[in-house]
């Protein structure tokens, strides 16, 4: 047997039609840039989410730049992140003129350590950007708290956790605003680069809109300097074709996981994901952490198992911020979770025999290596 990490093509065959006829009304329609379909799914977005707006760019990186050019931050402030993300969360950052200030992260959820977010606020922090990762949402209680505590913005990066819920709230929707990704891969994905921003606050609606549209809401009439950051009709309409199934498909997810959490359960050499409670865990990622995880890795790929490292590298100890002088007890969690974490295969479309194979070579390998 043969498990990918990932299988869009399943996914794709599984609403050929719907996908093949959304693109071809985008071409007959000439709807390449703006327009009608562009239009609808923020419509269709914003509804899902219960948010007054919903804007619409080119990717989610621009999504998290966007929203902290629009709340005027910039040279000499600060933004809090966390340590173990994808580096979208920190170069927004810096790309504002701000300083990315990094916090360490809970062992057990693999989100950001409320402990040492506080520890690191200073007179010049402007925002907090909570990282939501693997479909995990922090914990935006306590988060919250410190925004209003210091007074500062709580952006939310989403770009992992479509449809998370924490008590009963959507991540991206406590915040300020919430920043998507729909990179191919994402539980909601696109076919190439795309994003969006939500909030309920018009003011920052209309800035984040203009800013990312040249500076003009009416075209030739240019009110700031902006940046060109639009969702094409063609992403727009795939992603319209794909929304009325992203809620089976997360349930998808999360019957997945709880397979993965049946099978794996008496392999005492691994820890399986911690769901924090009062939340709903989507699974973009299914991460587990183990002592020996590159030798397991590798037993995996000669059973045909394809795994993923996120991220095998902390953000701090990236080459581009050794200008921060950061040392590696500096986040001892994340220092410790980079060479112990290990992304099982799971997509809406993976069979229980699929998830049964992987957790059978994964006993089988911890057997052989105590046997």
């Amino acid at each position: 047997m043969k498990v990918p990490f990932v299988d869009l093509k399943r996914q794709y065959l599984s609403i050929k039609d719907s996908i093949d006829l959304a693109i071809e009304s985008v071409i007959d329609n000439t709807a390449f840039i703006g327009g009608k379909y562009v239009n609808e799914f923020e419509a269709e977005f914003a509804k899902m989410y219960g948010v007054k707006h919903c804007i619409s760019c080119a990717n989610g990186t621009d999504s998290l730049y966007i929203i902290m050019k629009m709340l005027g931050i910039g040279t000499g402030d600060e933004v809090i992140t966390a340590a173990n993300s994808w580096i979208s969360s920190s170069e927004t950052i810096s790309q504002t003129g701000a300083n990315p200030v990094f916090a360490d992260v809970d062992y057990n959820f693999l989100t950001i350590n409320i402990q040492d977010l506080e520890a690191k606020i200073t007179n010049r922090t402007k925002a907090i950007i909570p990282v939501h990762l693997t479909g995990q949402v922090c914990d935006m209680d306590k988060i919250l708290e410190l925004g209003k505590k210091y007074s500062i913005h709580v952006i939310e990066d989403c770009a992992q956790s479509h449809f998370s819920e924490f008590k009963g709230h959507k991540a991206g929707t406590m915040g300020i605003a919430g920043s998507f990704s729909f990179y191919p891969g994402k539980n909601l994905g696109a076919y190439g680069d795309a994003g969006c921003i939500i909030t309920n606050d018009n003011q920052l609606a209309e800035k984040c809109r203009m800013y990312a549209r040249h500076g003009a809401l009416i075209k030739h009439q240019h009110k700031m300097e902006g940046i060109n950051s639009r969702l094409d009709g063609l992403q727009a309409a795939i992603l319209l074709a794909k929304l009325p199934h992203i809620l089976k498909w997360t349930d998808d997810r999360i019957r997945v996981a709880a397979l993965y959490e049946r099978y794996l359960q008496e392999i005492k050499q691994i820890k399986t994901p911690v769901v924090r409670a009062d939340s709903k865990h989507t699974f973009h990622l299914y991460v587990i952490v183990t002592e020996d995880r590159n030798n397991l890795m590798q037993y995996l790929k000669q059973k045909n198992i394809e795994t993923a490292i996120h991220y095998p590298t902390a953000l701090p100890y990236m080459e581009a911020y050794q200008y921060l002088g950061y040392n590696r007890e500096d986040f001892p969690v994340a220092s410790d979770l980079e060479s112990k974490i290990l992304s099982l295969p799971i997509f809406p479309e993976i069979t229980e025999s699929e998830v049964q194979y992987v957790a059978q070579s994964i006993a089988e390998y911890f057997e052989s290596t105590t046997g």
